[in-house]
């Protein structure tokens, strides 16, 4: 007795079959109005045209996978913005960056650009009395560029109490200025 096997590719019902047209239909008729949208969002995002299109080729790779999950079809220019801007965001999640070895006082000495107005002098010495725990993760934020979650890693701080941490240096850092 012979057993014989079947191309997977030939076992697709009239059924299924016309379910995979409608969904793709749906799925067109859904993204084919946002298509430029998307992509100049995602040029505003990156600044770069080959990004940008990546950035739109991994939504519509996304939005494919979830689109049953899109209840509502009045939605779909919002949710399509969003998984751009989620993908954008992952595009700097698996870039490592390498910590300066500088201590952050001398990073400002190295520069031939050193503002010496009076405005950035208040601003150092402002920087200088605020207390340490909210001056570390304001200069990490701002002079090394590092991501909430890097700043509550760095520090050992949940991700919400970098944000926390963050929001007072900034606040305190205001009233010091006004």
């Amino acid at each position: 007795m012979t057993t014989t096997v079947a191309n997977p590719a030939t076992l697709s019902t009239p059924a299924s079959q016309s379910a995979r047209v409608t969904r793709e239909n749906r799925f067109n008729a859904l993204i084919g109005a946002y298509m430029n949208d998307l992509f100049q969002y995602a040029y505003w995002l990156s600044g770069d045209r080959s990004i940008a299109d990546d950035l739109v080729q991994e939504t519509l790779v996304r939005a494919w996978k979830s689109l049953d999950r899109l209840n509502d079809p009045k939605a779909v220019k919002g949710w399509l913005l969003t998984i751009v801007k989620r993908e954008n965001a992952r595009r700097f999640e698996r870039k490592a960056l390498t910590p300066s070895e500088l201590p952050p006082e001398e990073l400002a000495a190295s520069r031939t650009d050193y503002d010496t107005s009076t405005e950035a002098f208040v601003l150092r010495q402002a920087l200088q009395r605020l207390p340490e725990e909210y001056r570390e993760p304001l200069l990490l934020q701002v002079i090394h560029g590092y991501s909430q979650k890097e700043i509550a890693d760095h520090l050992g701080l949940s991700v919400a109490g970098a944000g926390t941490r963050l929001f007072r240096a900034r606040e305190k850092l205001r009233e010091m200025l006004v």
